[in-house]
């Protein structure tokens, strides 16, 4: 799925920097005018499906835009490259995009374990604006609070730091007050199990053993029996759709309870089926929510026939929340820098401007708002998106549980009761 796109000379990137705004007809004619940015994500590997539907997302963002005239009169274009869902490899094609394609945004990654290498060593150090839909590592604000980030990363889901609490609740509201954790040892799987331990324990929870597993392990069976040691109600599993279902299969055939906590990556179809749906019958999760609004509506009825994939596959939604604000951003943008785009993020997801919503006419609607130096508020898949000074949002999370191998929502967290929460607990 990588394409493969040229972008302009540097004297073509000047001019296009110093067009003035078009009207959709002008775009139309300005054929030749293409603003190239950088997507990194995981179109393989263990978190292969996430990716895939974040890709497509952003694609349709910037197809939306496109038909509404574009961004600075030009066609925004995505150069998609896939990490395989390891850092090396995500650094080496952020580097190509950086170095060598001189873009001036990367969209990406998935995984937290892919972002952060992205950020610290290729997007922080050489100050380009970097936006993840998925990665949700509590190390993310904590490297944009010690200013490793130069102020440079965005990202549209919610922390672990909040997850955690938000998981460790609705265990306990669910009658589990002793579970094993097993976890994916990375900043993703570490950060979210030091929320989630910490939450638990302070809402009177027991952790019975927390362990780590390494990436693409032929087993898992030596972690399991160390789990099942410890008298347990079931298991909390932080993990991705293909390691999940391995771990699941070998817990449930070890005779661990079949009572299941699942991280908002473990809501998929693939983990599902291969775990089978009769297993899974007793299990529970959480996933960042939406606060429902038109754009909600739009690419629920729109992304499936332009994707093929489901609209509530994960990093979906916010995928293209996250190809929106970039195309808006540079649209606003006094410049093509990164920095001229990053101040203008704060321009169109301004609290106090005009709603805009999802979809090429809304688009249209705001690029007008736009030329007249008007602020806007797009209102997004996931509703209105606000960041705070460390690139994070805040948000309402899903509570879900599985019945008959399909996702039912079952309750909801509002923002307001995760900021209870928090302070409950102390955080």
């Amino acid at each position: 799925m990588n394409r493969r796109i040229h972008t302009l000379p540097l004297t073509a990137w000047i001019l296009a920097a110093a067009i003035p705004a078009m009207t959709p007809g002008q775009a139309a004619r300005a054929a030749d005018c293409v603003i190239t940015l950088g997507v990194v994500m995981e179109l393989t590997g263990t978190a292969g499906e996430y990716g895939q539907a974040a890709a497509k997302s952003v694609e349709m963002a910037f197809r939306d835009l496109n038909d509404a005239g574009g961004a600075r009169g030009c066609r925004l274009v995505p150069d998609i490259k896939d990490s395989q869902g390891q850092a090396t490899v995500a650094i080496d094609a952020a580097n190509q995009l950086v170095q060598l394609k001189k873009v001036p945004v990367i969209i990406g990654s998935i995984a937290s374990s892919t972002t952060i290498p992205i950020l610290t060593s290729v997007a922080g150090p050489a100050k380009v604006l970097q936006i993840s839909p998925a990665a949700s590592s509590p190390k993310l604000t904590l490297l944009a609070r010690d200013g490793k980030a130069n102020g440079m990363f965005f990202r549209t889901v919610t922390s672990d730091a909040l997850q955690g609490s938000v998981a460790a609740k609705f265990a306990i509201d669910r009658g589990m007050r002793r579970l094993a954790v097993i976890y994916v040892n990375n900043d993703f799987g570490v950060g979210l199990y030091s929320e989630f331990a910490r939450a638990f324990k302070a809402l009177g929870g027991v952790v019975t053993t927390g362990t780590a597993y390494e990436e693409r392990q032929s087993s898992y069976a030596a972690e399991i029996t160390s789990t099942l040691a410890s008298p347990t109600e079931g298991l909390y599993l932080i993990s991705t759709p293909v390691e999940g279902a391995a771990i699941a299969r070998a817990w449930i055939s070890q005779g661990g309870p079949r009572r299941f906590l699942l991280n908002d990556g473990l809501n998929s179809t693939a983990f599902i089926t291969a775990v089978g749906a009769k297993y899974l019958n007793d299990a529970y999760g959480t996933s960042s929510g939406t606060t429902a609004s038109p754009s909600t509506r739009y690419f629920a009825e729109q992304y499936q026939a332009y994707a093929h994939i489901d609209p509530s596959s994960p990093a979906a939604d916010r995928a293209y929340d996250a190809g929106a604000i970039i195309g808006l951003a540079l649209a606003a943008a006094d410049s093509m820098q990164s920095n001229a785009i990053r101040a203008a993020i704060f321009k169109v997801t301004d609290p106090k401007g005009t709603a805009i919503h999802a979809g090429s006419q809304e688009f249209s609607r705001a690029l007008g708002l736009l030329r007249e130096g008007k602020p806007i508020r797009y209102e997004g898949v996931i509703g209105p998106v606000v960041f705070d000074a460390f690139g994070d949002i805040s948000g309402p999370f899903r509570l879900w549980k599985l019945e008959a191998g399909t996702v039912t929502t079952v309750g909801e967290m509002s923002s307001e009761d995760v900021s209870s929460l928090k302070t409950r607990i102390g955080g």
